[in-house]
């Protein structure tokens, strides 16, 4: 294994990311478990909302996806694994949020808070998950 010596300003940006990791992942570890055991009722309500999107064939299967995005996502947010995959999921799951929040005519506090989680998880995306992540091992 190639040793790697990181400068004190990519040790303080690395833990800057890590602490957005293992906020943001356990915020959707605690939001997404109750969706993934919630069943075919709230998976389909959940899918149901795609259609704000275009989507309006299978309901319950986006339902379900969204829910295991939200809960494994927010695993491996917190553990650094994929960060850049879940990011990216964690995203088109948030911007579908935000469509539905703003086709309904929710106030600007209900639309503002996806966005906001959607805009951190494009940041995420390419920024990656930082030294203190598990992607670490797997690069080169």
């Amino acid at each position: 294994m190639k040793q790697v010596v990181f400068s004190n300003n990519e040790t303080f940006k690395s833990f800057g990311l890590f602490l957005i990791r293992i906020g943001l992942g356990a915020i959707f570890i605690y939001h997404g478990l109750p969706k993934v055991m919630g069943g075919v009722d709230k998976w389909h309500w959940l899918g149901s909302q795609m259609s704000h999107v275009g989507i309006t064939f299978m309901p319950t299967f986006w339902g379900l996806l969204a829910a295991l995005i939200e809960f494994f996502g927010g695993i491996c947010l917190v553990l650094g694994l994929g960060t850049r995959l879940w990011a990216f999921l964690l995203a088109c799951v948030m911007f579908v949020a935000f469509t539905m929040h703003y086709r309904t005519g929710d106030a600007w506090a209900m639309q503002s808070h996806p966005l906001s989680l959607c805009v951190v998880f494009i940041g995420l995306m390419i920024a990656g998950g930082g030294m203190f992540a598990v992607d670490r091992f797997f690069r080169e």
